[in-house]
């Protein structure tokens, strides 16, 4: 008898062919429905919308020009300057016995006040042109001697504030571009702070006294301040052209010079050996906070947050139009492994949403700054390294957005619902951290710890140590990295998107 021949059919994954089968079926379904890609399409439309209407309604033409740094940033560079010319090689030494600032507490009420970063000191400078090389040896109104150079380099001297009894004595000495700064107590035993190298110094440098004080932060505000030093004991070697002392307020029309308070000015006063210089201004690396009339590149990208409401919406319909038309039931009865179906969706609907938002955003910020400079808007520079994570970051928290809105529109089946509920968990605390008057203790706890810290892959602007200001998401700093801040918004997502997939699994079509 002939044994049954049995027809054997050839080994198929049909776990792999099958999610690819989900997946192309997915996303024939996204592309099919009409709502869905105009939906994505007027979503990617709006950030070059937004760019170009920003740009438009910024109007600084006729503004004083940005003071500019060695490194091509932004700065601010007033202070009160008395100042002599040096040829070639030469060195100044002096003692500073006494630094109080002074800050206005009600209309022509002046009291006493700390400003940190008060500062008086010796400075060496190409020119009195703002934004000029320069290098700088100072004591400070909270943070003890330091060395500075180049708006941004910043070194820690001795510590402790001067006063009669506890003077400290400066020196600063050049040889060709090479600067050295120095303190001691005593002017007996010196100690270098700091050596650098100010390129384009020239041969002929200005150099003597400086005194700044920025503005002192008060509450969610700033209030201008002025300082006074008193200098003595003040000794010159090398080739200085002989000539007196001229004293000028560098930078006074600068958008950067905050001013002086009402009824006082900068000025030089000498008296038994001493002089006393009265100053305001700051040399640093500008802020948001010191340079309003500056804008980021997030400004730019204001219709992000229209973008990301057009994409919850499509996000959560996606998944709720299927439970109100009862496709679901034909969905899940062709995959009955409904995780696959979910995370097909989830795939298809990030990649579409990614695709879209990139596109917009690359579109829309090269046309939002160009409007804004030609109305005479100062952008602050990125580098191109970061312009592309801003491109990315912003398309990425876009589509995790929509995913997130998928996730609970699963959950609760019902689109106005999941676009409230992600509406309210991702925009609202973008709302209340862009209040002017919310305090930064709040701001940066709402930008730490809910879905909205993915803002922080638009931040373009750099905290500087050395600048006393409001880094709050308000001015476009964030507590969190760019992509830490991200990473928030994907836990969010990636929880409740695990917790979907429970549900469905679990829950009747």
């Amino acid at each position: 008898m002939t044994p049954p021949v049995t027809a054997h059919r050839p080994f198929r994954s049909v776990g792999r062919d099958g999610f690819l089968q989900v997946l192309h079926a997915e996303w024939t379904k996204f592309r099919t429905v009409r709502g869905w890609l105009i939906g994505m399409v007027v979503a990617a439309l709006l950030l070059p919308l937004f760019a170009a209407l920003t740009g438009v309604s910024s109007d600084q033409n006729g503004s004083p020009p940005v003071p500019i740094g060695p490194g091509g940033e932004p700065v601010t560079d007033s202070f009160y300057f008395v100042h002599q010319p040096l040829s070639g090689n030469g060195g100044i030494t002096v003692s500073v016995s006494a630094l109080e600032s002074r800050i206005p507490q009600g209309p022509g009420d002046l009291r006493p006040g700390t400003v940190p970063w008060a500062k008086a000191g010796l400075i060496i400078k190409q020119s009195t042109h703002q934004g000029s090389p320069y290098a700088a040896i100072m004591v400070t109104g909270g943070r003890g001697v330091r060395m500075q150079d180049a708006y941004v380099n910043d070194r820690p001297g001795p510590p402790g504030p001067v006063s009669a009894e506890s003077p400290r004595r400066l020196r600063l000495d050049r040889s060709g571009d090479t600067i050295t700064g120095y303190a001691s107590t005593d002017g007996a035993h010196w100690i270098k702070v700091g050596t650098t190298r100010v390129r384009g110094l020239g041969p002929t440098a200005q150099v003597g006294l400086f005194v700044a004080s920025p503005p002192a932060l008060q509450g969610m505000g700033t209030a201008g301040s002025v300082s006074k030093a008193v200098f003595g004991d003040l000794r010159l070697q090398g080739g200085w052209g002989g000539g007196g002392w001229t004293g000028d307020q560098l930078g006074a029309e600068s958008p950067s010079f905050a001013g002086y308070p009402e009824n006082t000015s900068g000025s030089v006063a000498g008296s038994d050996g001493r002089l006393t210089v009265t100053g305001a201004g700051d040399i640093a690396p500008a802020s948001r906070e010191t340079l309003p009339t500056g804008g980021a590149l997030k400004d730019i990208l204001t219709g992000t947050f229209a973008t990301l409401i057009a994409m919850i919406v499509v996000g959560a319909l996606f998944i709720t139009t299927e439970y109100r038309n009862k496709m679901i039931h034909l969905t899940l009865a062709a995959s009955p492994r409904r995780s696959r179906v979910l995370a097909a969706k989830a795939i298809v609907l990030w990649a579409v949403a990614f695709v879209a938002g990139l596109l917009g955003t690359v579109v829309a910020s090269p046309l939002g700054e160009r409007l804004a400079r030609d109305n005479g808007v100062y952008i602050f520079p990125v580098p191109s390294v970061t312009e592309l994570r801003v491109a990315f970051g912003t398309a990425a928290l876009l589509a995790t957005a929509s995913i997130l809105a998928l996730s609970v529109g699963a959950v609760v089946r019902h689109s106005a619902a999941a676009v409230t509920t992600v509406t309210l968990t991702i925009v609202l605390p973008y709302i209340l951290t862009a209040i002017p008057f919310m305090p930064a203790s709040a701001a940066n706890w709402l930008a730490r710890l809910t879905p909205g810290a993915a803002f922080a892959v638009q931040q373009t602007l750099v905290e500087y140590d050395q600048v006393a200001s409001h880094y709050t998401p308000y001015n476009g700093y964030y507590p969190l990295a760019p992509w830490a801040g991200f990473a928030v918004l994907a836990a969010y997502t990636v929880v409740t998107l695990s917790a979907a997939a429970v549900l469905l699994n679990r829950r009747d079509a």
